[in-house]
């Protein structure tokens, strides 16, 4: 969108100078026939616009010598204002730079209005990886990439992308950084998802970040850097082989619930807000989650990082835990209406199954 914003804003730029000459030459004109012929103000305007229009009209007064001499050159300089005028006219609707500016001033607008979004830096094999499975879940997000094919490949998934360098605050700033709940650097550069991270953590500490490391000695610096979470794509392809080799009918089990549109179970997570949530300070036993709603509660994450893995009827369900939950889209569902009946827009829900 930035490409195309700077091409519509340089066709403004010279259509609005070719205009603007264009009335400075009506006014050199008018003025120059009422110094050099002494005529009135309007006889002046007329017989200049009548000599740039070439419309034919004799002259209204007698010109003396200097008047035509005058008017040669008004000629001349309305002759090269319209061209250029024209040209730039017959440019625009041949490359289509009207319709360009009603498609920017729309995606402008979609993009202001988002809101609990997530932001997809770098859209390479690992990025288009990652949208596939955004939009598989129906999580509303933005593509920013500074190349124009990885630009025009987001544009054929009909996914919402900016042409820009995501390491920039004011790139960061176009695509609501400040209202976004993620950020994903998943560029192929280390150094260029640690400045978009620490710029993404600098514009709104709240919000969760998440970095690909492609060497093990990023890792560390990327987390310092303030990324919740870093993913190396040759540490974790790698378990994840060595995990298929050796437990095949587990790793397609978890494949089967984490990723794709057409799952019958999904994991999810929620988070236990107390002001929303009446079943803080309650065991699981006295919350009837399981027997209300069907889902299975398969660990719980206290705020200072324990995990509880398999919680008994006893376990107590305190402020800000985390249930990691797996069940049907319809379960789920059911589950986030029973914890946050206000709505807060978490999770993220499974499309609806048609």
């Amino acid at each position: 969108m930035r490409s195309l914003e700077k091409r519509y804003k340089l066709l403004q730029q010279e259509l609005t100078g070719g205009i603007s000459a264009l009335f400075l030459v009506i006014l050199m004109g008018t003025l120059g026939y009422w110094s050099i012929e002494k005529w009135s103000l309007v006889d002046s305007a007329y017989m200049t616009v009548i000599t740039l229009s070439t419309v034919g009209f004799s002259e209204i007064h007698e010109l003396s010598d200097r008047g035509r001499i005058f008017t040669i050159s008004l000629i001349f300089m309305g002759v090269v204002t319209v061209a250029f005028i024209v040209n730039r006219f017959t440019e625009a609707v041949v490359q289509g730079y009207f319709r360009d500016g009603v498609v920017l001033q729309r995606q402008r607008r979609v993009m202001e209005d988002l809101k609990q979004h997530y932001i997809l830096c770098g859209f390479g094999r690992t990025g288009r990886q990652i949208a596939m499975e955004f939009s598989a879940e129906n999580i509303p997000f933005v593509v920013v990439d500074a190349q124009v094919n990885a630009v025009s490949i987001a544009k054929e998934r009909n996914y919402m992308v900016l042409q820009a360098d995501a390491t920039l605050d004011e790139t960061l700033m176009e695509v609501g950084i400040d209202r976004a709940l993620c950020i994903v650097a998943a560029m192929p550069s280390d150094a260029e998802n640690l400045y978009t991270i620490m710029s993404a953590k600098s514009l709104n500490p709240q919000i969760r970040t998440i970095a690909r490391a492609n060497t093990e000695e990023a890792i560390p610096k990327l987390q310092r850097g303030g990324a919740d979470a870093v993913v190396s794509p040759y540490i974790t392809g790698g378990k994840r082989m060595a995990a298929a080799a050796l437990r095949p009918q587990v790793m397609d089990f978890v494949d089967g619930i984490l990723s794709g549109s057409d799952r019958a179970f999904y994991m999810e997570e929620f988070r236990l807000d107390p002001k929303d949530c009446t079943y803080v300070g309650q065991t699981l036993q006295e919350s009837e989650v399981r027997s209300a709603t069907g889902v299975l509660v398969l660990a719980v994450r206290r705020t200072d990082g324990t995990l509880i893995a398999g919680p008994r009827g006893d376990t107590m369900l305190l402020a800000q835990d985390v249930l990691i939950c797996m069940g049907t889209g319809e379960q789920l569902r059911c589950l986030n209406q029973m914890l946050s009946p206000l709505g807060s827009g978490f999770p993220r829900l499974p499309k609806q199954s048609h």
